[in-house]
């Protein structure tokens, strides 16, 4: 070879001007590429983790296809089959709840409440607020206050709810107490016993996945007897179960008491209780309700009043009247 053309081709090959940028799009290639296998691997791993993907015999370069005793789509076909087997003692379901689900709340989204309640109305037969207890997972107090009903009171019935005329002196407001409970109950899980009750009394609802109504804790027991049949009163339960007495003497109930009590029971079946509603709310999402303690103050936003009612400029009487014949 000529010496003179060495230069020349050397030139050739990898001209000066161009090799630095065609060198970094290489690069840039690789990375891209590299980049792209590496999720294209953790991707592959993580299904056959969870053993929707075969492992393959060699290395492939395109993802596996999913097997043919599970196409897509039919994810919750083998979750039934599996469940099915749950059912006969075989494994569970690969989409069961997780640990942390069956766990159920921490400490601090779990709160118990007792109401007692007066009579209003004719013969006092309509139930109204008067005192309210809200204890924490702990049994600390958060909240107890006599609470002054809409409607005149008619029967204290003190015998039960321990409420007085006294008591009525430093009442609150329902509409403040309602305020102030339903802030402590949003977002928490509630316990307490014949649940419907107390929230009857509040002009509240609760979301049922966020309800725990411990009239449910025989049957989360297998106790067989009259509990499976009717409900069984917290007296009862807190004497069989818990080995104490409650609701004893003539000055009626406490509700600082009973919500104590419904929540020493919870803790009693906590974790059977958790893992069963684990169950429902991957069973049936649609529970997942909000729950009615959103700030309803919003509803008296111009946009969710008629028209002829709104802050708009006003209208004759006489074309109001027409509208509204």
């Amino acid at each position: 070879m000529v010496p003179g053309e060495a230069p020349e081709s050397a030139q050739c090959l990898c001209p000066w001007p161009t090799s630095p940028s065609a060198k970094d799009a290489l690069r840039r290639r690789q990375k891209r590429k590299s980049r792209q296998h590496q999720r294209f691997m953790a991707r592959k791993a993580l299904l056959q983790e969870q053993g929707l993907q075969r492992a393959p015999p060699g290395p492939a370069s395109s993802p596996a296809p999913v097997p043919a005793e599970a196409p897509p789509g039919t994810e919750a076909a083998s979750c039934g089959r599996q469940r099915a087997r749950d059912e006969s003692g075989g494994a569970p379901c690969s989409r069961k709840p997780t640990p942390q689900e069956c766990a159920g709340p921490s400490p601090s989204k779990c709160v118990a409440i007792d109401c007692e309640m007066v009579g209003t109305g004719p013969r006092g037969r309509v139930s109204e607020l008067a005192r309210c207890s809200v204890v924490s997972y702990h049994g600390d107090v958060l909240y107890d206050k006599y609470i002054r009903p809409e409607m005149p009171i008619v029967d204290y019935r003190t015998r039960w709810s321990g409420i007085t005329r006294q008591h009525m002196r430093t009442a609150i407001p329902f509409q403040v107490a309602q305020r102030e409970i339903l802030k402590l109950l949003k977002g928490k899980v509630v316990v307490g016993h014949a649940l419907h009750n107390d929230f009857g009394a509040l002009k509240y609802v609760h979301p049922r996945s966020q309800t725990r109504d411990t009239t449910c804790v025989p049957s989360l027991l297998s106790q067989p007897g009259p509990h499976s049949r009717t409900r069984v009163s917290l007296k009862d339960l807190a004497l069989q179960l818990l080995h104490k007495k409650i609701q004893v003497g003539r000055h009626g109930h406490s509700s600082v008491e009973d919500a104590m009590t419904a929540m020493e029971l919870y803790r009693l079946v906590e974790a059977q209780w958790e893992q069963q509603e684990a169950g429902r709310r991957h069973a049936h999402p649609e529970d997942r309700a909000p729950d009615s303690s959103t700030n309803m103050e919003q509803y008296m936003e111009d946009q969710y009043w008629p028209e002829d009612l709104g802050p708009g400029p006003s209208k004759g009487k006489g074309e109001t009247q027409g509208r509204r014949v």
